[in-house]
């Protein structure tokens, strides 16, 4: 709500949807004179001006968006599904958010907090050369990961590692998610290990620094930690074993360190793993109703 309030330029809020009447974003909505309801998707669909609104974005939890997207299905919206349930195609905006547009498609996952991190890199190395293995590691603030979250370990392993795959481009993927209790809390940091072939390493460098640049465009906070490194395999290591059968041998262990910070609108800055999820689905959004 706020992002779309202060920084978008082809989106209005049309409503803030609830279920606790007493919860601090349906009070600030109020106070923004966002129009407000607390009975969940049934009281949006009986508001007035319901017929106006267009996209949907749903940052409940995986099982409770199942629930809504069977009750909004009747009524023609674009939904943006911000939880692990992937009803629908798993959409990372630098990767393959045009092919999703020209499809049509009325419900986008956006995956994860880790996976909108972390698979722009795995594509940005596939793109270069076979990736037949691909595992992420997601470290957030224990502060930031809230009920949703936390009901959803199982969903976001099983997302992310799908969608390393599948979005990814890589042959097989693994997906690491860490809650860490330190205080004062610790921004997102995020591991990302690579395994190929022979193969470029410059050319990989430029194409993971150019990733890195198209996703900063819609989420600031989001950088390099440091260069690229390069770890040669070594014929006994037992990472052999992780990649599939049939795949090209790998030679390689590609490893990016990542840092996401987010941009404070409303959550903390070391929400990176909240900020990168609304930044992701505003940039979804936005395209949406430009191409309308």
């Amino acid at each position: 709500m706020i992002k779309v309030l202060r920084t978008s330029a082809s989106l209005e809020m049309g409503a803030m949807v609830g279920i606790d009447p007493a919860s601090d974003g349906l009070a600030r909505a109020q106070r923004m004179k966002v129009a407000i309801t607390a009975d969940g998707v049934d009281g949006l669909i009986a508001m007035d001006g319901f017929d106006e609104i267009g996209i949907v974005f749903d940052a409940t939890s995986a099982k409770a968006h199942v629930a809504n997207a069977a009750k909004l299905a009747p009524y023609g919206k674009t939904l943006i599904d911000l939880t692990p349930a992937a009803i629908g195609p798993f959409v990372v905006p630098p990767v393959n958010l045009e092919e999703h547009l020209a499809d049509g498609v009325s419900n986008l996952n956006m995956v994860t907090c880790g996976g909108q991190a972390t698979i722009p890199m795995v594509a940005a190395v596939s793109r270069v050369t076979s990736v037949p293995y691909a595992e992420i590691v997601a470290s957030i603030a224990s502060r930031s990961a809230g009920p949703g979250t936390r009901a959803n370990i199982d969903e976001f392993t099983e997302t992310t590692a799908h969608a390393i795959e599948s979005v990814g481009g890589a042959g097989r993927g693994k997906a690491i998610i860490v809650l860490n209790p330190a205080e004062p809390p610790l921004i997102m940091r995020d591991t990302v290990l690579c395994l190929i072939g022979d193969t470029d390493h410059d050319a990989i460098r430029a194409s993971i620094a150019g990733m890195a640049t198209e996703v900063a465009k819609y989420v600031p906070g989001y950088r390099l930690k440091q260069q690229v490194q390069f770890t040669p395999i070594a014929p006994d290591e037992p990472v052999h074993t992780l990649v599939p059968d049939g795949a090209p041998p790998v030679t390689t262990k590609v490893s990016v360190f990542l840092e996401v910070e987010g941009a404070a609108h409303y959550l903390p800055a070391y929400a990176g793993n909240l900020d990168i999820m609304t930044s992701a689905a505003l940039r979804v959004a936005e395209t949406i109703a430009l191409r309308k």
